[in-house]
């Protein structure tokens, strides 16, 4: 067995699959948080994967993670995508220590200790995502800031001890700065009961208010100039959540294939007597599926690799990472419609698992980058900036 064979079978076996596909089934249905789930995958040491050993992680790769995830995302989406906004916490940790920056190893010394990090960014109608805020953080003579907002899209609501989060400060004398800092839960932090979606269910990702939270002085990481710049939390951020969320949406497309795969094999023709899996057109289909799919590990494995081992691409970067993100989410999305087409109309129902695939893999057209993002980024890469 290979090194990855090895380390997908200890972390994430066969049997803590079945267990997880049958519940998100339930949560799906119930719109419920996996309890359940998070307390296996906390208990085998799957949210520290990337905390180096010596602090008492896993001291996993970051390629090694996204395999991970596709693996998870097979059974559960949502647990899936859910806990990787756990992972890009402690992705960017790693990315920052690689390069000699320990401003977040309170993130990797927090999880070995029990803490579940959540990822608060996402603001509504807020297109600058990481290089501008809506919410304002106040800064405070200690030294600690206040923040006030709103955060959309907050996953691992229920449970999340530390949230990440990012806002402006327009009062301090260089202002205005955007503010990277980490919030406990508080008085000042509600939590709306809002989250009744059409997939991902799962996730629980409510929107959040802020109040006056405050994030104390040593959990402050980062003021950095709006825009964009080179500042290496941005990339930390960028880089492992745009291949976190390719590999989630790696994983659905792997399950469609291999559900219509199965049910192909299962189905008969009346025309032919065949079982389905030897129709040509179908045949066709599967293969488009496949080659489609054969794609997107090698790349996401590449890029991950590129990240861990600091390997300059310069201002390409971001059409690389927004590209890959981009291709598995349009991929997966395909993958799963023709998936549809293999299974036929008993895949309509809402009990069949492939509704439900069909339903979650919406959700990654939400995610930054969106395909209007995407398309600048290569577009400005492949033929320059616009002209003013």
């Amino acid at each position: 067995m290979s090194r990855d064979a090895d380390l997908l079978a200890a972390y994430l076996p066969d049997d803590l699959l079945a267990r997880f596909r049958e519940r998100a089934v339930v949560h799906d249905r119930e719109n419920t948080f996996p309890e359940a789930d998070l307390a296996e995958l906390r208990e085998r040491g799957y949210l520290s994967a990337l905390v180096p050993q010596a602090l008492g992680g896993g001291g996993h790769t970051l390629a090694e993670a996204a395999a991970l995830q596709q693996r998870l995302a097979t059974a559960a989406p949502a647990t899936a995508l859910a806990i990787n906004m756990h992972l890009v916490w402690t992705g960017v940790a790693k990315v920052l220590s690689d390069r000699g920056i320990d401003d977040l190893r309170f993130v990797q010394t927090g999880v070995a200790d029990g803490e579940v990090f959540a990822f608060g960014i996402s603001e509504a109608g807020n297109d600058l995502v990481l290089f501008g805020s809506d919410t304002t953080a106040e800064p405070q003579d200690d030294g600690s800031y206040a923040f006030t907002g709103i955060k959309i899209f907050t996953s691992l609501a229920p449970v999340w001890t530390q949230l990440g989060l990012h806002g402006l400060d327009v009062s301090s004398p260089d202002a205005p700065q955007l503010v990277y800092g980490f919030i406990p839960r508080s008085d000042a932090v509600v939590t709306r009961d809002d989250w009744d979606t059409v997939g991902m269910r799962g996730t629980q990702s409510r929107t959040t208010e802020l109040h006056g939270a405050i994030a104390p002085a040593d959990r402050i990481v980062r003021r950095v100039a709006p825009g964009p710049q080179p500042d290496p939390i941005v990339f930390g951020i960028f880089s492992v959540f745009e291949l976190l969320l390719a590999s989630v949406y790696t994983g659905i497309a792997r399950r469609a294939i291999d559900v219509a795969v199965e049910t192909a094999g299962r189905r008969r023709s009346k025309k032919t007597g065949k079982a389905y899996d030897q129709d040509p057109d179908i045949r066709w289909r599967v293969a488009e599926m496949g080659l489609a799919y054969d794609a997107l590990p090698p790349q996401i494995a590449a890029l991950c690799a590129d990240v861990d081992g600091q390997v300059d691409h310069g201002p390409r970067w971001f059409s690389l990472l927004s590209g890959v993100k981009h291709r598995a989410v349009t991929t997966a999305k395909q993958v799963v419609d023709d998936a549809i087409l293999v299974a036929g109309g008993s895949s309509y129902f809402a009990s069949h698992e492939l509704s439900r695939l069909y339903r979650d893999v919406l959700a990654g057209l939400f995610h930054p980058s969106d395909p209007e993002s995407a398309h600048a980024t290569a577009a400005s890469a492949w033929l320059g900036p616009l002209e003013p």
